[in-house]
């Protein structure tokens, strides 16, 4: 009998005919990932858009070298501290104000050893052509005191230097400065120790006007100016990123301009400390999804 049913064309049929179809629902909804950020991924990149305003205002710092809370001579000084000793050479020219070279003058350096807690110095003698130079100094700030001896009066003319550490691949650091010593009616006008009416040492001393901002290498001036530039440029990139990645959604584009950001310094090292804050919060930004209708 199983056998007739099963060879029977029409049972299958008749079967379906007999038997209501019915449908199941698991209630799955379809989604897509929504491309907007999320309200956390906004927040983050208007907070990374604020770091890259302190990244941009310290390469503005940088950028003018007399304002603002970090000088050229400061930055360097705070690179000598960290640099070996011996590793700076000083050299430059001693010329009159008629731009003349000034041989046979004395050229004497003087610095505080911070090892020691004691006052170092050393001294040479300018060359027929005005010049001098010095190796083996340690990098940092020194005392220079040119002294020349002219109409039975030695005149000393002081200055404070800033000596460049080593740069890069570069093992020594250089310093250049060329000197115009002071005019001897200047000298004159100077007053004298105690009240004397003359004085056989004479001294124009600019130490006083150049706490802030000593003299320091031509070169080393450039590079700070073009670091400046640089944190300026990199901080504009990374705002860029931030702008593209709140148009597109895109929490990679928001993550790369954190990276960014961080290379910005920012003073006392804020745009740093904030830009790998914003790394740190994208990975926990939730990514929404919207249901496909």
């Amino acid at each position: 009998m199983a056998e007739d049913v099963e060879d029977d064309p029409t049972y299958l049929d008749e079967v379906v005919e007999e038997t209501p179809m019915l449908f199941a629902s698991s209630e799955t909804v379809l989604t897509i990932e929504d491309p907007n950020l999320h309200p956390m991924g906004k927040a983050t990149a208007i907070f990374l858009l604020f770091t890259c305003m302190m990244g941009f205002l310290n390469g503005l710092d940088f950028a003018s070298p007399n304002d603002g809370l970090v000088r050229p001579a400061e930055f360097v000084n705070r690179l000598a501290l960290m640099a070996p000793d011996d590793t700076a050479t000083f050299r430059g020219t001693v010329a009159d104000e008629a731009g003349q070279p000034i041989e046979n003058a004395t050229v004497y350096l003087s610095w505080r050893d911070e090892a020691t807690s004691m006052w170092v110095s050393e001294e040479n003698l300018t060359d027929e052509a005005g010049g001098f130079s010095f190796e083996r100094l340690d990098p940092g700030l020194i005392r220079v005191d040119i002294i020349v001896s002219r109409d039975d009066h030695r005149d000393v003319f002081s200055n404070s230097v800033v000596l460049s550490p080593p740069a890069l691949i570069e093992p020594i650091g250089f310093t250049t400065i060329d000197f115009e010593f002071p005019s001897s009616a200047e000298f004159a006008d100077q007053p004298c120790e105690v009240g004397a009416a003359e004085c056989e040492i004479r001294t124009i001393d600019m130490t006083p006007t150049q706490v802030e901002n000593p003299l320091m290498d031509g070169g080393a001036a450039t590079g700070y100016v073009l670091i400046g530039f640089g944190f300026m440029g990199v901080a504009l990139i990374a705002a860029g990123f931030t702008l593209w990645a709140l148009k597109s959604g895109s929490v990679v584009l928001l993550r790369t301009s954190s990276v960014l950001v961080f290379f910005t310094v920012g003073h006392y090292y804020s745009a740093c400390i904030f830009g790998l804050l914003a790394f740190i919060l994208t990975f926990a930004i939730p990514r929404r999804r919207i249901p496909l209708v």
